[in-house]
């Protein structure tokens, strides 16, 4: 399949599963989800057409795993800005998780901590690669070690979605390690 058409749909995806699911008449359900035939039958409608075998595509060869259909319904696994619960049980961290971020962004972060901004959560990767990655789509990336595990110790709740995001509601500045410089 062409692999430009698999990314437009899933920054659709993204889009309508995540933040504006109301712009093609869907309504996700308390946690999210929405049935499959629902969600192509409003695509198709609003003159974005999707086939089943494409939507699994999607779903099956994300790398960073961002949707997951479970039975006929389809929900991302996290990132939304619209009020959802994605139920997910507490889980006990590793020690340190990490926070891809850019250089603009480490002032107020230094000031603040990590805000959830938009979102439900602050997204943390499990490793520096991943971390890296994620900087790099708005710049210049700089990575933040988050002491995850004193935030554990010290009563922060942890969760982590399908996909291996994980996800807290703030990080104080004393968890997190900057870089030198």
């Amino acid at each position: 399949m062409d692999e430009r058409r698999l990314v437009r749909i899933s920054k659709y995806l993204a889009k309508h599963l995540r933040h504006r699911p109301e712009r093609i008449g869907i309504e996700l359900d308390e946690h999210g989800w929405v049935n499959v035939d629902v969600l192509l039958e409003a695509a198709s409608s609003h003159g974005f057409p999707i086939s089943r075998v494409e939507l699994e595509q999607v779903v099956a060869d994300n790398d960073k795993r961002r949707y997951v259909i479970e039975g006929d319904r389809i929900r991302a696994s996290q990132g939304h800005s619209v009020p959802v619960d994605l139920a997910l049980p507490m889980v006990e961290p590793p020690p340190f998780l990490y926070h891809g971020t850019v250089v603009h962004s480490v002032a107020a972060i230094r000031g603040e901590g990590l805000r959830r901004m938009s979102r439900h959560h602050v997204h943390l990767s499990p490793d520096r690669e991943t971390a890296t990655r994620v900087g790099a789509r708005r710049g210049r990336p700089v990575v933040l070690v988050v002491n995850a595990g004193g935030m554990y110790a010290a009563g922060y709740e942890f969760r982590v979605s399908a996909n291996g995001v994980w996800l807290v509601d703030h990080v104080p500045v004393g968890f997190i390690r900057f870089p030198a410089g």
